[in-house]
């Protein structure tokens, strides 16, 4: 029983993780489609982008809580591997959601609040790493990419059941995102924030 409601628990996951708060919220406020700005993409550091800060931390909230959330109910209903599956299937449902084509955010702050949720230590860890690097580099693409190829060293050595092939998946997904900043990181083309 515990595995069904587990895996029941990764499929609502993926469609939880797969609601596209930036797209709705920008449209609601009046602000378009946030596709059609930037770098096109949904989350939050792309609806910063259209200058409304209020809409886009309620995009970055939400899109952390649609993790958090995900992992939540997992715990309450199966095991801790599941809780990491669950985390997992958030993010992809971020990055990959059903209702746009599977074209959706590189969620960085799903993740974020997946590894929070699932291991606290390894949250806070990727978190610190991020906001060491864009401090340093003011370029989120970087902060986010060194978060993700950080966290499943951290991962490794106190993780639990399931966290260390959930935080190498997740990171890779969230690295293959970032392949376009990747080689613009690369020529020194990126952008940083002023």
């Amino acid at each position: 029983m515990e595995i069904i409601l587990g895996l029941l628990a990764a499929i609502l996951a993926y469609f939880l993780g797969s609601i596209p708060f930036g797209l709705l919220l920008t449209k609601k406020a009046g602000l378009g489609d946030v596709r059609n700005i930037g770098s096109g993409n949904i989350g939050a550091t792309n609806v910063l982008r259209t200058g409304n800060k209020k809409i886009a931390a309620a995009t970055l909230f939400l899109d952390c809580a649609k993790g958090a959330l995900a992992v939540f109910i997992a715990q309450s209903v199966s095991s801790d591997f599941f809780a990491s599956f669950s985390g997992l299937m958030a993010v992809i449902g971020h990055i990959f959601p059903v209702w746009l084509k599977f074209k959706g955010g590189k969620g960085v702050a799903t993740t974020l609040a997946v590894y929070l949720a699932v291991f606290w230590p390894l949250g806070v860890f990727a978190c610190a790493c991020w906001l060491f690097i864009f401090f340093v580099s003011r370029i989120s693409s970087l902060s986010s990419v060194a978060a993700m190829l950080l966290s499943p060293v951290i991962a490794a050595f106190f993780g639990g059941a399931g966290l260390f092939p959930m935080s190498v998946i997740t990171g890779a997904i969230v690295v293959y995102r970032h392949k376009e900043n990747i080689i613009r990181l690369l020529r020194g083309e990126e952008k940083a924030f002023k």
